[in-house]
């Protein structure tokens, strides 16, 4: 991840070699056009319907979106995992659940004006952490109509901008055998 800081380390010279025989080569952060807060947002890197652009996500978003939110939520330093993870399942199943119940599917939307007055305001972070638009909707109805997809859009831009292609905190962990032993006796005789 990028520091705010504009620390910039010394380029690399490998051994050997002088500062004046090496090649300076720049880095792809200094051809880069560097984004200043005044020439107004920025895009958000993939569309809110791009949701198999990452089918890791994509199905994470689908199934356990409730994990996908904590994640974002842990990832913009707003909340916990445990957290935001617990109070987007107790708004998102629980009480949708109970409202479609109760009211024998009735009142089923209702938790979902619950769920984006809590999401939008990690959405409305992520936007003034990136500078991005407020697209294609606001924030709330964003969420309200299409909370899974800004879940997931949320979760890409955060490990597209933080510079991290393969997010290891979806992977799965990775077990090796260890190395094949041998016992050997030795016979004194």
């Amino acid at each position: 991840m990028k520091s705010q800081s504009g620390y910039v380390p010394p380029p690399y010279i490998p051994l050997g070699q002088s500062d004046s025989e090496a090649e300076i080569v720049p880095r792809k952060e200094e051809l880069a056009v560097p984004h200043h807060p005044a020439d107004g947002p920025v895009q958000w890197s993939s569309g809110i319907c791009a949701c198999c652009d990452d089918m890791q996500s994509c199905c994470l978003g689908l199934f356990c979106p409730w994990f996908v939110f904590g994640k974002n939520a842990e990832f913009l330093g707003s909340g916990t995992f445990a957290g935001s993870c617990m109070t987007h399942f107790i708004l998102w199943a629980f009480v949708r659940t109970i409202c479609c119940l109760l009211t024998d599917g009735i009142l089923l939307g209702l938790p979902g004006c619950f769920v984006a007055c809590y999401a939008c305001g990690y959405r409305r972070a992520l936007r003034a952490k990136y500078n991005l638009q407020e697209a294609p909707c606001g924030d709330f109805v964003t969420h309200f109509f299409c909370h899974l997809c800004a879940i997931c859009q949320e979760y890409r831009e955060i490990h597209e901008r933080s510079g991290d292609s393969n997010p290891p905190d979806l992977k799965l962990a990775v077990v090796t055998a260890p190395p094949t032993q041998k016992m050997e006796s030795t016979s004194e005789q």
